[in-house]
């Protein structure tokens, strides 16, 4: 790894794993065929360097118009266009990119696709990659608070079909630009050298190899699992021509390649469509059958309600408080062997206490009639109360305890981005949720996609905005038990 950051003129000593990877991503459409990449970030990364410098089978396209003639085919002269003559066609600027035609696009999408396109009564065949490389000119949280990642695209070119054949995003605001002190005195290999390697590995691939240990969760279709295989075969093309490598090695691509395609699918999804609403990306250990889910780092901020699954035992609940504001908290239950005590730590709000030590004594009167018997008289349970807002203050957190200690005990997540409402009392009744609207709101904006909420509350729904009910959707209860099982999704 370290020669080849060397050979692309750069040193690699002070750089951690991750920056390297963000950098040598850079090369892997010169070893893997059809390969579809962005980069965007601030100027002065040296994003476009390799591209003009390393290579002399990539082409650098600077933002400007461009024809179908030019870029795929010309019918006039028979001659292929630069897909068909180069490894990688390089997009530099692409805000400023403009194509005369307007079938050029429809063109590219079927080209990203299968490495094929149309042209009179012919079908063409190539293999060049695409790279789309740009500046973001904003910082990056006002972006993703405000809009999407591609949003420095053209407009003709934000459509989410295109956009949805990008195999990496390439997070290009984590590399810094570049300063004297990072270019290298070291040696490398010789340029000419370097480009006839990593063409010839070309031939190879490597798709494949992942079966051996690892298979994909059911949130990647087959155009995400498609990315992701071309992503590692190139990986391992650039670090282990060889074909030997560990079996660690390879799940340490796997993720960064489920990492930079997962960033497609998450800005598609604030572009607003709903099939593109998948995104919590994971992967299985073959022989474990163990699941390991994959983030994309920027992301973490955006809401505090994790579209991923939770362990069992942990559940978000939302209330409004005495003070009028809404308190949005994670339930987290752990459990212990004892004799059926309880401890609530994490908050120094009364009322939640109370809350939440009323729905336990309530567990415990009814634990035959719920199942329950065994293991309530078997282990001591201790409740963490997270405050995700700051408002230090307390809200209903019955029935959210209630479930999320039917969770632990079924060892069952609940669903993702799931929030419980509601409260209960002694007998086990539920109360409805006061001030739904606002309740709903902020649940929204922090993340929710599901919420469950007492039957009562169906007649105030007419009065949530409908973008809120859009976003989220609403599942009824009538008993708190009800609420578990369908909180966990076995109803």
């Amino acid at each position: 790894m370290d020669l080849l950051i060397r050979s692309v003129g750069l040193e690699p000593q002070g750089m951690d794993w991750r920056l390297k990877m963000h950098i040598l991503t850079r090369l892997t459409p010169m070893v893997e065929r059809n390969v579809n990449l962005v980069e965007l970030g601030p100027r002065g990364t040296g994003k476009s360097f390799v591209y003009r410098e390393v290579s002399p089978y990539a082409i650098l396209v600077s933002g400007g118009k461009t024809t179908v003639a030019n870029l795929f085919y010309n019918m006039a002269t028979h001659r292929m266009g630069l897909v068909g003559l180069w490894d990688v066609v390089a997009f530099d600027e692409v805000a400023g990119i403009k194509f005369k035609d307007t079938t050029a696009l429809q063109i590219l999408k079927d080209y990203m696709e299968a490495g094929s396109f149309s042209r009179g009564k012919e079908e063409m065949i190539a293999e060049a990659s695409i790279v789309f490389q740009g500046n973001i000119n904003v910082p990056l949280e006002n972006l993703l608070r405000t809009s999407h990642l591609f949003q420095p695209f053209p407009e003709e070119m934000q459509d989410m079909a295109l956009l949805d054949r990008i195999h990496m995003y390439i997070p290009g605001w984590e590399v810094p630009k570049l300063q004297p002190e990072m270019f290298t005195a070291h040696y490398g290999f010789v340029v000419d050298y370097l480009a006839a390697a990593l063409r010839e590995l070309r031939r190879f691939n490597y798709t494949d190899v992942l079966n051996r240990y690892f298979s994909f969760g059911n949130h990647l279709n087959a155009r995400d699992v498609k990315a992701v295989r071309k992503m590692v075969s190139a990986y391992l093309k650039l670090f282990h021509p060889h074909e030997q490598f560990t079996r660690e090695e390879l799940e340490r691509y796997l993720r960064f390649a489920m990492e930079g395609r997962r960033r497609v699918k998450e800005q598609l999804k604030r572009m607003g469509a709903f099939e593109y609403f998948q995104t919590s990306f994971s992967y299985l250990d073959n022989e474990t059958r163990e699941e390991f889910f994959v983030g994309v780092p920027e992301q973490t901020g955006e809401g505090v309600i994790s579209a991923d699954p939770l362990e069992p035992g942990v559940v978000y609940t939302a209330a409004i408080t005495d003070g009028e504001k809404v308190a949005l908290h994670r339930i987290e239950v752990s459990r212990m062997p004892g004799n059926g005590k309880l401890v609530v730590t994490g908050t120094r709000d009364r009322a939640m206490k109370e809350s939440i030590v009323t729905a336990f004594h309530y567990i415990k009167a009814n634990k035959r009639l719920l199942g329950l018997e065994r293991d309530i008289a078997s282990y001591d349970f201790h409740v963490q109360v997270v405050d995700l807002m700051s408002h230090k203050e307390g809200s209903e957190a019955g029935v959210a305890f209630f479930v999320a200690l039917y969770s632990l005990l079924q060892n069952k997540p609940v669903l993702p981005g799931l929030v419980v409402l509601g409260e209960m009392t002694i007998q086990g009744n539920v109360l409805p949720v006061h001030s739904l609207t606002e309740a709903l709101q902020v649940a929204m904006e922090n993340g929710a996609r599901r919420v469950i909420l007492p039957m009562a509350n169906a007649r105030h729904l007419p009065a949530v905005p409908p973008d809120v009910l859009e976003k989220v959707d609403p599942i009824f209860y009538n008993e708190p038990l009800t609420a578990a099982i369908k909180a966990i999704g076995l109803a």
